[in-house]
């Protein structure tokens, strides 16, 4: 081998080869695999100082000037048929994004593969061919300019078209801009983004946005919660009810996902989410009860942390929701407390696990919610036009009644699990499932054949007839009656044919009370319904059967022991009038007023005491005194009666009596 300075001896050549043969890990002259062949075809060709003569000064000088010295070395091996260039200087190879070598003639050039070799940066460069410069140039320099993507995001990045990333990030700027002045018009532009997709990509999509929005964001605080909330509320008005479905159970995985890594700022934030979603009439409010039964099971310090933060927020509407579930929760997280302070004084550090001080602030915020002590935060006034828009879309029609907190959790949902009593086959058996299906048809037709036979001559009043009577529970049949849809004056004969099938038992069922008063509280136009329904069959009581006038009789006494009706409801009723006083009046009156007094003291005062101290139903007083001392008290010589009748009659003497 000849360079500038000399020749180079034998020896020296082979060790130079030894050393770049392990350091390329190079056996029996070949490299990478058996050989190729090649060699033939190149025999004869000049070695690399040969072909670097005239050619790259900059890097012949420099590799003459380091050769000397043990920092590169050049190699001919296998007889000059490949050959590699070796080299530590980096600003040297700046000058050339690949090493490439020219041939003097032909410019024949030969690349020397580097896969599976491992070098330092001083190691030897990657030979290129001249041809394949400018294309490696190119690729480099757009690679450049891709945007950097996470890791964790990389699959998503790449499963997603671009169409789809599109839809995301306009809803990703949409809920960026989302606050109070603007939710109407958001929510109704993100609808109108949601029609544009799939239902289950638009689903999927938005639930996501929300749930990190919330999540992943440090703003903890309830107005941020009430404005998502409410676009939520609004959103499945506008969409579907299937869409708040979905977004609950990406919430509730995502926070048991919080739980486990025990973020408690994540936390906090979905927690305000859900229990403003109960507020905004997204959710029932079983499922926060469900919950919270959950929560009180483990009772850890983040779990006091949690419950305390769903009391703060939604604590008095749990309560006007369902009393008794909220007294079954005060006694179980009591029942558990003193658990807990058994085990740890039995410790011998005595010490809980439990910071006493939060636990002490959560059984106080359960004792004011118990003693129905409202804080003025759980009031604020700028829920008021959220709410009312709401109100608008008719919000409580979409309700998600019936779910439970490990159903939201569970992956193996089918179907439209959402809705309740949607449940499907337990058994694989085709024949099964038929007989099941011909006896659910068989109901039906009973169900219509018996609605004929009650007078139900139109297909409205048949429909009606037949969810009332099928209905599983008094919110089975709520629920499917609001899925009636009907418009304009429909609605009143639900009220109509609710009584209706009321009065058709043998025996009084409180069923139909229940659900009138559920209809009621809903919509007052129930209630105005069921007011001009009921003077109708006063009217008819000459003529009514016995079993009928008792039934109404029972039902009226019901309503007005709710507080849903007030004695008001007898202003069309003479009670003074001799003529009008007939035998089977006086005995449907008798039967009223004594399943009145049937209550307790405290219950019957407030009846009474709702229609006294105003003027326009002084008549009304004063002939209820007259009445129910001639026919109620008279008739019954019973102590009980008499003394309630004192009761009643004081509650009407009470000037300061308002309505309740």
């Amino acid at each position: 081998m000849e360079t500038g300075k000399g020749m180079v001896s034998a020896e020296d050549d082979l060790e130079m080869e030894r050393r770049l043969a392990k350091k390329l890990k190079v056996k029996n002259g070949k490299l990478r695999g058996p050989d190729d062949e090649l060699n033939i075809l190149l025999e004869g060709a000049p070695s690399f100082p040969d072909s670097m003569v005239g050619d790259d000064t900059d890097i012949d000088d420099e590799a003459e000037e380091d050769y000397g010295n043990g920092k590169e070395s050049v190699s001919d091996c296998g007889n000059g048929k490949e050959s590699v260039l070796t080299g530590k200087k980096k600003h040297k190879r700046k000058k050339s994004s690949v090493s490439s070598l020219k041939q003097l003639e032909g410019e024949v050039a030969v690349e020397v593969p580097m896969e599976d070799t491992e070098m330092d940066s001083g190691d030897a460069e990657q030979l290129d061919t001249s041809d394949e410069k400018e294309p490696h140039v190119e690729e480099t320099a757009v690679d450049s300019r891709v945007k950097y993507v996470a890791p964790h995001l990389r699959a998503q990045a790449n499963a997603e078209s671009e169409e789809l990333s599109q839809v995301r990030r306009r809803v990703r700027g949409l809920l960026n801009r989302l606050s109070e002045s603007n939710v109407e018009s958001i929510t109704e532009e993100m609808a109108t983004l949601f029609r544009s997709v799939s239902r289950s990509v638009g689903c999927q999509i938005i639930g996501q946005e929300i749930v990190a929005s919330c999540s992943g964001g440090p703003r903890s605080n309830e107005q941020y919660a009430a404005v998502f909330a409410t676009f939520v509320a609004g959103l499945a008005c506008l969409v579907g009810i299937d869409f708040s479905a979905k977004l609950l159970s990406s919430l509730a995985k995502s926070f048991e996902d919080e739980y486990l890594k025990e973020d408690g700022l994540s936390l906090r934030n979905l927690t305000l989410l859900l229990s403003y979603m109960c507020i905004f009439d997204v959710c029932a409010s079983d499922l926060i009860y469900d919950l919270l039964s959950m929560l009180t099971k483990r009772l850890t310090e983040l779990d006091v942390s949690t419950i305390l933060t769903i009391l703060q927020c939604c604590g008095m509407k749990l309560r006007s929701d369902d009393p008794t579930a909220m007294k079954d929760f005060v006694l179980g997280i009591q029942n558990r407390v003193n658990e807990l302070k058994s085990l740890s004084e039995r410790k011998e550090n005595g010490k809980s696990n439990i910071n006493s001080k939060r636990m002490e602030f959560m059984l106080e915020t359960i004792c004011d919610i118990k003693n129905n002590k409202k804080r003025p935060n759980e009031a604020t006034a700028h829920h008021i036009r959220m709410k009312k828009w709401l109100q608008k879309l008719r919000a409580e029609d979409v309700v998600l009644r019936g779910l439970k907190w490990s159903k939201l959790l569970d992956p193996d949902k089918k179907g439209q699990w959402w809705l309740s009593g949607d449940v499907a086959p337990s058994t694989d058996n085709v024949e099964d499932v038929a007989m099941t299906i011909n006896k659910e048809v068989l109901e039906a037709q009973k169900l219509v054949h018996l609605a004929a036979a009650q007078r139900m001559n139109t297909d409205l009043r048949r429909a009606i007839f037949c969810i009332i009577m099928s209905g599983e529970d008094y919110i089975d049949a709520f629920e499917k009656l609001l899925r009636l849809d009907l418009s304009g004056k429909q609605d009143r004969e639900i009220m109509r044919v609710l009584v209706d099938c009321c009065l058709q038992e043998k025996v009084f069922n409180k069923y139909y009370t229940v659900l009138a008063s559920k209809l009621c509280s809903h919509d007052k136009n129930h209630k105005f319904s069921l007011q001009y329904c009921l003077w109708d069959h006063f009217k008819e009581l000459e003529s009514m059967e016995l079993n009928r006038s008792m039934n109404l009789a029972k039902f009226v006494a019901e309503m007005l022991s709710t507080f849903l009706l007030s004695l008001a409801i007898l202003k069309t009723v003479d009670l003074t009038n001799p003529a009008q006083l007939t035998p089977k009046r006086i005995m449907h009156l008798r039967m009223l007023f004594e399943a009145v007094f049937e209550n307790s003291d405290a219950l019957v005062w407030n009846i009474f005491t709702r229609i006294a101290g105003l003027p326009e139903l002084e008549m009304l007083r004063s002939s209820l005194v007259f009445f129910i001392k001639q026919y109620v008290v008279a008739a019954n010589s019973g102590k009980s009666i008499a003394g309630k009748f004192k009761i009643a009659k004081k509650a009407l003497d009470n000037v300061a009596g308002v309505l309740m």
